[in-house]
């Protein structure tokens, strides 16, 4: 089954969305919008399908749409997103989000409910626990061959000199780093937070809080932290997950480049570079798209998407208490 796919929001973010259906068997891209003229008539001749300047323009068209790619930006580059959302839900179409889901929890936990009461699929883009190396990660997590599960640390840190709010960093960034936590080891229980701001290369004290480390206990018992930065990257690369069992351990290093197993009780090792073929963190897209094209193609039900709404929510949440901890300077328990 083909898959007439829209697209609202042409910037970066969705050109990189539309490049992947592109090449995608399972879709048909079959509009693109954007309420800048420009950028949709450039993606609608890229593309070769008709351009749109609004959703309610895109929706009293007539054209058939089986399910929409929703990259808008705004603010933490989340903060156009539920508008935008909230219209194509009303309209019945499943919607693919970017992260963050939302800048605002609120919001978020209004999106997640119209989609859950029109029974529609609603997943974001939480594309590094969609690569080769997660996956694989993760069934030797369920077979057991970690054993119980004791300590989870995530590091993700780019250099990144954007700063539109004081907490751009952790709502922009780490949406994807604690969704890779929870893909582990589930829900957080309690958080506690620190940050700091760090300097411009320039040496100006930067407006964001742009370096963080929180501590997580999560409901089943294990024990984790995060640390992120928006001022390392360069030789330093880019992410680190590091999983803990009673029997063994698991390395992920650039989010899908190297996956390595190591037993606690012998010198037995497990090492795979660039499973399955992916080579570094550019290809995640396309992995993820590909997912929500199958189970849009096969109907899964909506709480059965892979990298869901909810998810994203479940995320948000962590972030904001951890902006709490910091701000009450205390432990935060995460209300679900």
């Amino acid at each position: 089954m083909t898959l007439r796919v829209a697209i609202v929001g042409m910037g970066n973010i969705g050109n990189t969305h539309a490049r992947c259906y592109e090449k995608n068997p399972l879709a048909t891209l079959a509009a693109v919008c954007d309420i800048v003229a420009e950028r949709a008539d450039t993606a609608a001749k890229t593309y070769q399908c008709p351009a749109f300047y609004s959703i309610k323009e895109l929706l009293a068209s007539g054209i058939k749409i089986d399910c929409v790619s929703m990259c808008t930006a705004g603010k933490e580059n989340g903060g156009d997103h539920y508008a935008a959302t909230i219209e194509l839900l009303k309209a019945g179409l499943p919607v693919l989000g970017e992260k963050p889901i939302s800048n605002e929890v609120l919001k978020a936990k209004k999106m997640v409910a119209l989609a859950k009461k029109k029974k529609l699929r609603y997943g974001v883009n939480l594309n590094h626990r969609f690569t080769p190396a997660a996956q694989r990660a993760k069934e030797w997590i369920e077979a057991g061959r970690l054993g119980t599960l004791h300590i989870i640390n995530m590091t993700m840190w780019i250099n990144n000199p954007n700063e539109t709010s004081p907490h751009f960093h952790i709502r922009a960034l780490h949406p994807h780093s604690i969704d890779v936590m929870r893909y582990f080891c589930g829900d957080v229980d309690k958080v506690q937070a620190f940050f700091l701001r760090g300097k411009t290369v320039e040496g100006k004290k930067r407006k964001c809080w742009s370096n963080l480390q929180a501590n997580m206990l999560f409901k089943n018992g294990v024990v984790g932290h995060l640390t992120g930065s928006y001022d390392a990257g360069g030789a330093f690369g880019l992410e680190r997950c590091e999983i803990t069992g009673s029997k063994g351990r698991i390395v992920i290093k650039e989010a899908c480049e190297e996956l390595t197993y190591y037993s606690r009780n012998n010198s037995e090792t497990e090492h795979y570079h660039h499973l399955d073929g992916m080579t570094n963190f550019s290809e995640t897209f396309a992995s993820r798209i590909n997912k929500w094209l199958e189970q849009n193609s096969k109907k899964v039900i909506p709480e059965k998407i892979d990298g869901s709404g909810e998810d994203a929510l479940r995320a948000q949440k962590i972030i904001e208490a951890c902006i709490t901890s910091w701000e009450t300077n205390s432990i935060v328990k995460i209300r679900y």
